[in-house]
């Protein structure tokens, strides 16, 4: 497939050489750039991810020196302590012990917090890992995630790249590397395993490689919980395909390609998000996908069912850390009137849900194509429709790290793409400060990250 040369690169105005004391530096600089530049998009990628969660290591180091007495270890502890505590604790306890058969219940019958709510793949390849290398699960965990991070960094990349020019598929990637909650991706947490299953699952849709998405679906639906909205999105994305089928008029010529100024450079063919009509065969794989996706949905609330008996072994776990029972987007209204008032925070989620819908609606937003702007629609309802609005919830936002692409759309300034990391890695030390380390509050616990 031929590329177009990226604009962005094209009769570039020439900076002028700096003077001075700082020549050689400034020239040197300007060379390893054209050098890494020169490097293969792979190897570019791997660099900016690697070099982002180095910073991030850093602000975990800082911030493990000012930690103070906590639940798991003595005060200022080394990096690998650190970031092995939390939600960490619980996949290692799932790595050794498994997944109880008894749900463990207060002397009322309230089920109680256990690793149900932790779902198996990323404990699994842990234990794996640890046999093979005779590491314990802390270290086995952590290779895990950080590998994980880095292939999704790539994935991440690759679909960019189908509806921008390279440039901007970097920066976008950077962007994800360098999110605020982007720390996360290197501790002993599944979400960089999941986001790369996902990211799969994405690019596989995209290229309409829908049969070889099937074991991808599967195994991300048992990462994470995000195989109900990537059920919902094959099954509007088969609705729309079908349409697209029946209102198909026939032409005997191509229709013509046009690209807009955020996607232009770009090479766009079949499987790069164009919305041609479906054949038969491709309708019945994507109604194949769309039977999978929701029978991995329901997966790992069913082994639980199977493996304790109880038909809600999963929910009842999982609303065991919320102390109430799932009720459809009543936390949202909950989290509302708490923070904004009986009025207002009544009116407060129609509002996100408007400005949300603005956003789905804005030009970088629509460069995404269909298939990336319907995984971020379901994936945000149903965080809207399940979710328990809290701390956590930001790191519950990694899904949508299609909008990264989005955002590096929305300008090609490099003074606003740079000061969008500068901002980001900021954000990261109020994340770490304020989340991962342990600072036990006045009624006692503290928020998690």
């Amino acid at each position: 497939m031929s590329r177009v040369e990226d604009p962005e690169t094209v009769a570039a105005p020439v900076a002028p050489e700096p003077q001075g004391l700082n020549a050689a530096l400034w020239s040197r600089i300007a060379a390893a750039g054209a050098g890494v530049a020169r490097w293969p998009w792979w190897a570019q990628v791997a660099v900016l991810y690697i070099a982002a969660r180095l910073v991030s290591a850093c602000i975990f180091m800082a911030a493990a020196l000012h930690q103070g007495v906590n639940p798991w270890f003595p005060a200022k502890p080394d990096y690998w302590n650190f970031i092995n505590i939390w939600d960490a604790r619980w996949y290692a306890q799932a790595l050794q012990a498994g997944y109880p058969a008894l749900l463990p219940t207060d002397d009322a019958g309230t089920v109680q917090e256990n690793t149900w709510a932790f779902y198996p793949l990323f404990p699994v390849l842990g234990r794996v890992v640890s046999g093979l290398t005779g590491t314990g699960p802390a270290w086995s965990l952590t290779a895990i995630a950080v590998l994980s991070g880095v292939g999704a960094a790539l994935v991440a990349y690759r679909i960019f790249r189908h509806r921008a020019t390279h440039r901007t598929a970097l920066w976008g990637t950077v962007f994800l590397a360098a999110f605020p909650v982007a720390p996360v991706l290197q501790v002993p947490y599944a979400e960089s395993l999941n986001l790369l299953l996902l990211g799969a699952a994405l690019l596989l849709v995209m290229e309409r490689r829908y049969l070889w998405a099937m074991p991808v679906v599967v195994l991300m639906c048992l990462s994470r919980p995000t195989g109900v909205p990537f059920a919902a999105m094959m099954g509007l994305l088969l609705l729309y395909r079908f349409w697209q089928r029946l209102t198909a008029q026939p032409s005997t010529t191509p229709p013509p390609t046009t690209q807009s100024p955020a996607t232009q450079g770009v090479t766009v063919q079949r499987g790069d998000g164009v919305d041609d009509v479906p054949g038969n065969a491709e309708l019945w794989s994507l109604g194949g996908l769309t039977a999978v996706s929701g029978i991995g949905a329901l997966l790992w609330p069913a082994i639980a069912w199977a493996a304790t008996g109880d038909l809600g072994a999963y929910t009842k776990t999982e609303t065991a850390w919320r102390g109430d029972d799932l009720v459809p987007f009543k936390p949202w209204f909950d989290a509302g009137i708490m923070l904004f008032g009986p009025t207002l925070g009544v009116l407060a989620p129609f509002v996100f849900v408007a400005a949300f819908t603005l956003l789905m609606m804005s030009r970088p937003v629509v460069a995404l194509g269909t298939e990336l702007r319907l995984w971020c629609c379901c994936y945000m309802g149903y965080l809207l429709v399940f979710l328990h609005p809290q701390t956590s919830t930001f790191r519950m936002l990694l899904p949508l790290f299609p909008l990264a692409l989005s955002a590096a759309l929305l300008s090609r300034s490099r003074a606003y793409r740079g000061t969008v990391v500068v901002m980001f890695v900021l954000l990261q030390i109020v994340w770490i400060v304020w989340l991962w380390a342990w600072a036990q509050l006045p009624g006692g616990g503290d928020y998690p990250p």
